[in-house]
């Protein structure tokens, strides 16, 4: 595995591996990797010859009280696990060449993105966007790796490469979760030994929606205040943010929940802001 650091020298690399025919398979991530994100990498190994990773804590999409200075790094463990999943190249940006100091072009949407972590998080898409229009014309992928706990980014990066006319096929990896259930987070290692047994009940409640619905009860509102219930009796720290039942490819809520629809919630345990959610059927 080699170990690149600048944009002249990564395109190199993908255009000769063009040139030679091969398939170039990119994984972004912000580091501090997980089995999360080596499954990622394991579905870009199975679709194409050349495998990227990028580490890049990207500052454009933290808000100014959200923890960009506390988000856990650790290059060296993760060039260990990315060589150890036989990743080729790790791709490792500094800020000031991503983000040259006069930077005034930015990629944003205003439909996918307004609800859900968009409503609460003012900038966080726009800065999303940003970064991986960027890394794709940097690393130049023919096929590029998301997981499903980040599912609104996964389709708002779905929309802008439609509209946008990327020449990239976006792949979207299912959530990798620990053996209680909890979803695999970087920012896991934030929580205290109460906090993370408090987590596990953000699963719970998703399991919870799921059963309502086999059991015939789909309406929105009552999945979602059963969630709050649950969460409200059983878990005293969770702050919930918004339990969405929406369509999983607009993002638009719905009234009731079936094939194609996702379960998303977000909720604060301390100082820790967790994710997950739950995609009824295919979509």
């Amino acid at each position: 595995m080699q170990l690149i650091t600048t944009q002249s020298a990564m395109q190199s690399i993908s255009r000769d591996s063009h040139n030679a025919g091969l398939r170039v398979g990119f994984v972004p991530t912000m580091g501090f990797l997980h089995e999360g994100h080596l499954s990622l990498i394991g579905l870009a190994r199975e679709q194409a010859d050349v495998i990227v990773v990028s580490i890049f804590v990207n500052p454009t999409q933290f808000g100014p009280n959200e923890d960009l200075d506390r988000y856990p790094r650790d290059l060296e463990r993760d060039k260990v696990l990315c060589e150890s999943c036989g990743v080729d190249y790790l791709f490792f940006p500094a800020v000031d060449d991503v983000y040259p100091a006069d930077s005034s072009v930015f990629v944003d949407e205003n439909k996918v993105s307004s609800g859900l972590c968009g409503a609460g998080r003012p900038g966080h898409f726009r800065g999303v966007l940003t970064v991986v229009a960027k890394l794709f014309n940097m690393v130049l992928p023919d096929i590029a790796v998301f997981g499903q706990k980040d599912a609104q980014q996964a389709a708002v990066i779905k929309r802008m490469v439609r509209d946008l006319n990327f020449p990239v096929e976006i792949v979207v990896g299912p959530i990798v979760r620990e053996d209680d259930g909890l979803a695999m987070s970087s920012r896991n290692t934030f929580l205290s030994a109460d906090e993370r047994a408090q987590a596990l009940w953000l699963n719970k409640a998703l399991q919870l929606a799921e059963s309502m619905v086999k059991d015939g009860n789909s309406e929105s509102l009552a999945i979602e205040f059963a969630m709050l219930n649950l969460l409200d009796k059983k878990a005293h720290d969770i702050k919930p943010e918004y339990i969405a039942i929406v369509d999983a490819t607009s993002m638009k809520p719905v009234n009731m929940a079936g094939e194609g629809i996702l379960i998303a919630i977000a909720a604060r345990i301390g100082k820790t802001r967790l994710i997950d959610n739950m995609i009824m059927g295919e979509v």
